[in-house]
């Protein structure tokens, strides 16, 4: 990415919301390319934790045209330990700093700590994606407020530790579209205007494979909250758990029908690990769609 840079080296504020504005106007959904810089992903049990390895595979979600590249250090599957911050810091630093000067989609920083994010920031990402939606780290929406990036706010029962054990709700969508509202107002108390913020109602992160489906079949719910849906249901248990499939690639097929009905209900982005797999199947699905009749 280009512009007029920061003295830290970031992209300054203004050409970031050019940017993110630009992104949005689309007028298609867009992919965000998942890169895990961990040994315990469940989605591709460590294969990119070496880092030849992430910025091979960082390389390649860009040539399959991911809009987004979103890299981790950390695995937030369920029963996951933390990682502490020098560890996650040394995963994912070198990576943004050799990919940001050579790739031209914005970099989203997978993370709930405040330091973790600054330095990342510093090195090029210009998105952060937090898990905890600004709760878990006093610092993470000053910071944010400060260089004014686009916030990925997503919705969990508990922490990756213990969100599994038991999710219960008494009323799913409506907790979840009221924790959204919280959340927003926090943010705008914060300095954070609505049209950096992106709602994710966090599939698989204290849900049930049955909440799950009931989130991606009434995503619309939350649309009048006016901020665009990202979706991530890539290779989750729950399609695992319908197909009866280990975790991993053979998750694929599946997670294109989970795209399919998020992008109908309202989804703007989509995460995903199969960017080639996701951007032909939304051609298609957009083709479809916009089709006049009688053509």
């Amino acid at each position: 990415m280009s512009g007029p840079a920061h003295p830290s080296g970031l992209v300054e504020i203004p050409e970031r919301r050019h940017i993110w504005a630009a992104l949005l106007a689309a007028p298609r959904p867009l992919v965000m390319g998942v890169l895990n810089v961990t040994p315990d992903s469940f989605a591709d049990g460590g294969r990119f934790f070496d880092p030849d390895a992430a910025l091979a595979q960082a390389r390649a979600l860009v040539v399959a045209g991911a809009d987004i590249l979103d890299i981790g250090g950390e695995s937030t599957r369920p029963f996951a330990d933390p990682v502490p911050l020098d560890e996650e810091l040394r995963r994912v630093l070198p990576v943004i700093e050799t990919l940001a000067p050579e790739i031209n989609v914005p970099i989203s920083i997978d993370t709930y700590k405040a330091q973790v994010a600054r330095a990342a920031l510093n090195a090029g990402a210009t998105i952060i994606n937090d898990i905890s939606a600004l709760s878990f780290d006093p610092d993470m929406a000053p910071l944010a407020a400060e260089m004014q990036v686009p916030v990925v706010l997503m919705h969990m029962q508990g922490t990756p530790r213990d969100m599994q054990r038991q999710p219960h709700y008494h009323d799913l969508l409506g907790e979840i579209r009221d924790f959204f509202r919280e959340r927003l107002d926090f943010a705008a108390s914060q300095g954070l205007p609505p049209e950096l913020l992106v709602l994710d109602p966090g599939i698989g992160f204290g849900k049930t494979w049955l909440h799950n489906l009931a989130i991606l079949n009434h995503l619309e719910v939350f649309l009048d909250l006016g901020c665009p849906m990202l979706v991530g249901a890539s290779r989750k248990a729950f399609i695992g758990h319908i197909l009866d499939l280990p975790a991993g690639e053979e998750r694929d097929v599946g997670t294109l029908a989970a795209l399919a009905v998020a992008v109908m209900r309202g989804a703007r982005i989509v995460r995903t690990h199969n960017v080639a797999y996701a951007r032909q199947f939304l051609a298609v699905l957009e083709a479809i769609r916009t089709a006049p009749a009688g053509s």
